[in-house]
């Protein structure tokens, strides 16, 4: 982390200008500060506000005060004093920031929802944008008409496949070969997706939702899950990893999920409920 230096350090006669009572450079009265920079610095790019995230929590942690040092002796025994100190100072910064992160995930939705936008989600872009809310488009049937065999070649993995939804009626596989799809026929005529591709760091996905969305627990893996329509779009790259198409619709209920030991991203769209979601999503595999 870096320190900040006060402009003109010396007096009149020569000589350094005393520092105030709990002021010293680097001292607890300046684990405040430290902590907003970090919080600063940890804001995702193009954040709005004169706070930022992690501040605004981090103030709340703050607001107890911190305590004045008591002046000490000199003496040999100094320097190693100092050294102690500075680790304990700078150990309650990382655990203030650390602990002020882990409050925004937990318990503000529309802040939680900008964590995850930054961190990303196993290449999946997550916004929240509060608006007026949207209708959600009919689920994409596989026009492809492909078997799991056959979309498995194209795609060149194999799909997780959930048992509770038995066998799919068709699958397909997106034109740049990334996402296979496994769709489902209901019996009132409505579609099940399941479109899974590999886990990236760049985005496949982009999800913008007016409603805060809710995390959630795949086999112990973690998950989002989208109970409102939300805009979704999906990119599509040639070989030189260039985007030559989009496509873009409202997308209904929807739960996202990483598993972990496949290195791979679902997201499950066309299950109403969230607790039906997570059984058909934990019986993948």
């Amino acid at each position: 982390m870096s320190e900040s230096y006060e402009n003109g350090g010396a007096d009149s006669s020569g000589g350094r200008a005393p520092r105030e009572p709990g002021r010293a450079r680097g001292g607890p009265a300046g684990l405040p500060e430290e902590l907003r920079a970090l919080g600063r610095s940890l804001d995702p790019p193009g954040a709005s506000g004169t706070e930022s995230m992690v501040e605004r929590v981090l103030e709340q942690i703050l607001a107890e005060g911190v305590p004045v040092p008591v002046a000490e002796p000199t003496g040999p025994t100094t320097r190693i004093r100092s050294a102690r100190w500075w680790a304990r100072q700078r150990w309650r910064s990382l655990t203030a920031a650390l602990c002020g992160l882990l409050t925004v995930l937990v318990l503000t939705p529309p802040v939680r929802a900008a964590v995850v936008d930054w961190f990303g989600f196993g290449g999946v872009d997550v916004r929240y944008k509060p608006g007026p809310h949207a209708s959600p488009s009919p689920v994409p049937g596989c026009e492809q008409a492909l078997t799991v065999a056959g979309a498995a070649r194209r795609a060149g993995f194999e799909p997780l496949l959930p048992r509770e939804l038995g066998r799919p009626s068709a699958a397909q596989v997106s034109a740049d070969r990334r996402v296979l799809s496994l769709c489902w026929h209901t019996g009132d005529g409505e579609v099940i997706r399941l479109d899974q591709f590999r886990a990236t760091l760049s985005p496949l996905f982009w999800k913008s939702t007016t409603v805060p969305y809710e995390p959630a627990t795949v086999n112990g893996d973690s998950g989002l899950w989208f109970a409102e329509p939300h805009r979704l779009e999906l990119a599509l790259l040639d070989e030189q990893g260039q985007e030559y198409a989009r496509t873009v619709r409202t997308a209904g209920p929807t739960l996202l999920w990483e598993d972990q030991g496949e290195q791979r991203t679902l997201r499950l769209e066309g299950v109403e409920s969230w607790e039906r979601a997570v059984a058909v999503a934990e019986s993948a595999e």
